[in-house]
């Protein structure tokens, strides 16, 4: 018998023109393979996904690919994304040249005023990804990412692999372009700093199901399923002097070829009942927007 792993597992939310939606969790939860379908990078076995009024997942090859400029993504690692037998100007305009937009003769300018929008110079052109820093790279794969002016850019942990210093810099550049642009971003990362200050409404995955989802403060000021308060109390506290509360979580990861019966999460929750074991909680909603699946709260 052949066991089938359940990534993503019966999950929804809503992502408006020009807004931000964080998807947080563990490593394995889900995250990305969540990005990934939602592009049709993977398919899914089952379910919607509605872009602009239209359900991607009936879309024929021919109608997918034309619909694909108006999404776009940045992924995680800087140095794997970029094709090394490239120029950064051949990378940047290669959009241009698989859509068919501009003359080719216009392509490199068109490049150039992307990678200056991007903070690099139009010298950048002419070089190669290995001689330029991670920072550097990133903005590269950004500007590939917004040649097209899509309405949806998957974020795929774009800072987790960056300095701190450059993080800052490279989100409040995304955050610019997304003002300047109107573009929405799905924001996919472990990094809960990041996430609070970049996203409107966030997603709390666990084990390729949605635990918590809601407007960000709330999620940050208001957590209420146990997982989001384990996950919130391992942010780091920039105040030395404060003490925090740390919720250790007992166990491990339950495997995603054998999910447990009941909540996800009722082995390694700190208030968990035997209910917990027998009832799958629905998302249930706790405040204007604010939806918990837990049965014990």
């Amino acid at each position: 018998m052949v066991g089938h792993v359940h990534a993503v597992n019966d999950i929804s939310f809503t992502l408006a023109a020009g807004e931000t939606f964080g998807l947080v969790g563990e490593s394995g939860c889900g995250k990305t393979t969540t990005g990934r379908l939602i592009l049709r990078l993977m398919e899914a076995t089952g379910g919607k996904v509605v872009f602009e009024g239209r359900d991607m997942l009936s879309f024929a090859p021919r109608a997918m690919r034309a619909l694909r400029r108006r999404m776009q993504i940045v992924f995680q690692d800087p140095y794997s994304s970029l094709n090394p037998r490239m120029t950064v100007g051949a990378i940047v305009s290669e959009p241009f040249h698989i859509f068919s937009v501009g003359k080719k003769a216009e392509r490199m300018d068109m490049a150039a005023g992307l990678l200056d929008k991007v903070g690099m110079g139009r010298d950048s052109l002419s070089r190669y990804p290995h001689e330029f820093s991670g920072g550097q790279r990133q903005r590269v794969g950004i500007a590939r990412a917004i040649a097209l002016n899509p309405s949806l850019v998957v974020c795929d942990e774009p800072v987790s692999a960056l300095d701190v210093s450059i993080q800052a810099q490279v989100v409040n550049l995304l955050l610019d372009l997304q003002k300047e642009r109107g573009m929405a971003y799905l924001f996919i990362s472990h990094d809960l700093a990041v996430v609070e200050r970049v996203c409107d409404n966030v997603g709390v995955m666990y084990l390729g199901k949605i635990m918590e989802i809601g407007p960000a403060s709330g999620i940050y000021n208001n957590p209420i399923h146990p997982y989001t308060e384990a996950l919130l109390s391992a942010t780091p506290e920039p105040d030395p002097a404060a003490k925090g509360n740390r919720i250790i979580l007992k166990g491990e990861t339950p495997s995603a070829i054998d999910l447990p019966p009941g909540c996800v999460f009722h082995a390694r929750c700190p208030i968990g009942k035997k209910e917990c074991q027998a009832i799958v909680p629905p998302l249930t909603q706790r405040s204007p927007g604010h939806f918990a699946a837990c049965i014990v709260r």
